[in-house]
């Protein structure tokens, strides 16, 4: 679980609950008193090795950052689970309301599900598939990748039971943290949250459509039956976000603790473009395009940073993408609404490139694209993606870049791209990779429960694992794939557990990073065309 920086006081009310030790480690982090020191990293060889395109390195990486999601996984795991130390975890879930609420996935290192964020998490996955599957299927990860989004999807359609019903969140978040054991040992309860018209939350039912909208878009060829399926859920449930406004922890103000939604127009817009494209249907265009596209679309306005709270930067490049390759089919306010989405998003990838007049201040000495302290790699992973998938969009239109007077190509955005891969996977003042699996160092006591406790016959209660969250060693099971929170703005990083402000991984960082690593995997840039999964 991953909070803003601006609710961190509230993150140490959550430190409290797990001792004076973890306070402590909190404290060290923000006075810097203690440097990773680095690891040597302990060999694996279960999991089957990718088929390399162009860069080995970023190959390797793609695979890696798939398998986290088998980590992450709740329910009945399916035979093609990879994890062996993961097993079957929250089977009760939904009984509490009659329903079955099994599956889905954990969002980081403890064990709530929130749809908020699984939501975003299948979101990119689902655009990562879209841009670049052709890279995927080359190195053999593109049947893997669906499957995760599958995973989440199948999920998601369990927690919209009707029209104007949607379940948000499973698992009391402060039981949970008073716990730290393996998933597979819960028996604490599990309560279900529920969205209805009583108690509207528009920016998670409008994310949670833009899922489903984009997964149906993935399996549109393959499963027909089943695409139409999410369109109808992504549909209800833009309209169920769109009719009853509101910000989700206004129903639930408890939950601004954890993942504090900062408004609900953007993941409105990013809904309505998401099913723009996958119904081709003009109405959802017209919206974004519209007032409310000039009310939260950020037109014209200084660069803000997608993650899974601002997702008006992913809206200005997927409707850009719309004005590149199709933009000469529409007049009037929408040829204005996509005009302004695309000069707006060529303000955020000059504020990406590092020599630009607009460049961003926001980075670190190393070159890392470095926005808040809390969890800082999932806007620079955000920002490669969003930057490679544009150079793609120039490249396919035969464009340039004009930052403020400066003429910039589209491998200049894709240099920016991989400068930012590259630092996490190890080239930064720590040499040390932020994927965990990959290179010779990387953290070993990464904040994740299910790595940290021993896969033996032993059932660890509520309590007892705390002696591993606590140990000096490192985890005994490697969290493969896992991308942590990042460095600080000096570079430096505390490989600690107790570090959740660094060392936690999330699926939403990971999801981004699957499509720029497939991305970079072709060794030169790509033409992009209509998405035919």
């Amino acid at each position: 679980m991953m909070v803003t920086f601006t609710n961190a006081i509230s993150c140490f009310r959550r430190l409290l609950t797990l001792g004076a030790g973890a306070l402590a480690v909190a404290m060290s982090v923000l006075t810097f008193n203690q440097i990773f020191k680095g690891g040597n990293s302990r060999s694996y060889s279960w999991y089957p090795k990718p088929s390399y395109l162009g860069s080995d390195k970023y190959s390797e990486a793609l695979n890696l950052s798939i398998i986290f999601f088998d980590i992450q996984q709740s329910g009945k795991l399916s035979g093609d689970n990879l994890i062996s130390w993961r097993g079957d975890s929250a089977l009760k879930d939904g009984s509490d309301v009659g329903l079955d609420l099994t599956g889905g996935m954990y969002d980081a290192g403890d064990l709530i599900k929130f749809s908020f964020p699984m939501a975003f998490t299948c979101t990119m996955l689902s655009w990562s598939v879209l841009e670049y599957g052709s890279q995927m299927a080359a190195t053999k990860q593109l049947d893997s990748a669906k499957n995760k989004i599958k995973w989440i999807s199948d999920y998601l359609i369990k927690t919209h039971p009707s029209s104007n019903e949607l379940y948000f969140q499973v698992g009391d978040p402060v039981l949970d943290h008073a716990c730290w054991q393996r998933p597979e040992d819960m028996d604490e309860s599990r309560p279900s949250y529920i969205l209805n018209s009583s108690l509207p939350g528009s920016d998670v039912a409008a994310e949670v459509a833009a899922a489903m909208a984009s997964a149906s878009l993935v399996f549109h060829i393959d499963n027909a039956s089943y695409s139409e399926q999410l369109l109808v859920h992504a549909k209800e449930l833009f309209h169920f976000a769109n009719s009853s406004r509101d910000f989700y922890t206004s129903s639930y103000p408890s939950e601004q603790i954890y993942y504090n939604s900062t408004g609900f127009g953007d993941e409105l817009l990013w809904a309505a473009s998401w099913l723009y494209h996958a119904t081709g249907e003009e109405g959802f265009l017209s919206y974004a395009t519209g007032t409310d596209g000039e009310i939260y679309g950020e037109w014209d306005k200084s660069p803000t940073w997608l993650s899974w709270d601002s997702k008006a930067p992913g809206v200005q490049v997927l409707l850009s993408r719309e004005r590149f390759l199709s933009g000469q089919r529409w007049s009037g306010r929408i040829k204005q609404g996509l005009t302004k989405y695309k000069r707006t998003a060529n303000d955020l990838m000059c504020a990406f490139l590092p020599d630009s007049p607009t460049s961003t201040k926001h980075r670190t000495d190393g070159g890392l694209l470095w926005v808040i302290q809390w969890n800082p790699i999932q806007h620079a992973v955000n920002a490669a993606f969003l930057a490679l998938v544009y150079s793609d969009y120039l490249f396919t239109s035969k464009t340039t870049l004009d930052c403020s007077g400066e003429t910039y190509t589209s491998e200049d955005l894709r240099s920016f791209s991989i400068s930012q891969a590259n630092y996490l996977l190890g080239k930064n003042p720590m040499n040390l990779s932020y994927l965990v699996g990959f290179g010779p160092s990387y953290p070993q006591k990464v904040h994740h429960r299910a790595a940290t406790i021993p896969s033996d016959s032993k059932r660890y209660g509520c309590k007892e694992g705390f002696e591993w969250l606590l140990a000096e060693n490192p985890n005994p099971q490697i969290a493969l794939g896992a991308l942590v929170g990042g460095p600080f703005q000096n570079d430096s990083f505390i490989d600690s557990r107790n570090n959740t402000m660094q060392n936690e991984p999330t699926t939403y960082n990971s999801a981004a990073l699957v499509g720029l690593m497939a991305g970079l995997t072709s060794s030169s840039q790509v033409t992009l065309s209509a998405w035919n999964i």
